[in-house]
């Protein structure tokens, strides 16, 4: 059953993010899957905190990449500040491992339009896909399993 709530919610956000022609659509698509992973209590704190490392490795990764060229030592002062900011945000490591992940794609990704066109379309793409992993969770929610 969970391997097709999982199916159902990847292609669901898949096929919004791409009617909503985001240029990397499948990143909707694998935070959707990230979400599905736990339980309906779980997610919401947790996605809650998904979202706000999103949106932190988005702005410091469209802030840095816009300032600085990106090489080995910004990159990794950038992951070891972002680490430091979210200690003192008092966010968890699940908000760090999504600030580090999408500062990573915002830094290291060249694109038409520059770093902050990369950080909207990212932060838009992972959005949809802890939107569409919430409510498929809320709709069809997983069964708690009986100890046997």
């Amino acid at each position: 059953m969970h391997s097709a709530r999982s199916a159902v919610a990847a292609v669901a956000s898949l096929s919004l993010a791409k009617l909503l022609r985001m240029p990397e659509a499948y990143w909707a698509a694998i935070t959707t899957i990230v979400v599905m992973q736990s339980s309906l209590g779980a997610t919401w704190p947790t996605s809650i905190e998904r979202l706000a490392g999103t949106a932190l490795g988005c702005a410091f990764g469209a802030a840095v990449a816009s300032l600085l060229p990106p090489n080995w030592l910004v990159y990794g002062g950038g992951i070891f500040v972002l680490g430091l900011i979210c200690a003192g945000l008092r966010l968890d490591r699940s908000a760090y491992r999504f600030a580090g992940l999408t500062f990573t794609i915002v830094i290291l990704l060249t694109r038409p339009g520059g770093p902050v066109v990369v950080a909207v379309h990212r932060f838009l793409e992972v959005s949809i896909g802890i939107a569409v992993g919430l409510v498929m969770t809320a709709l069809w929610p997983e069964r708690e399993e009986t100890p046997s």
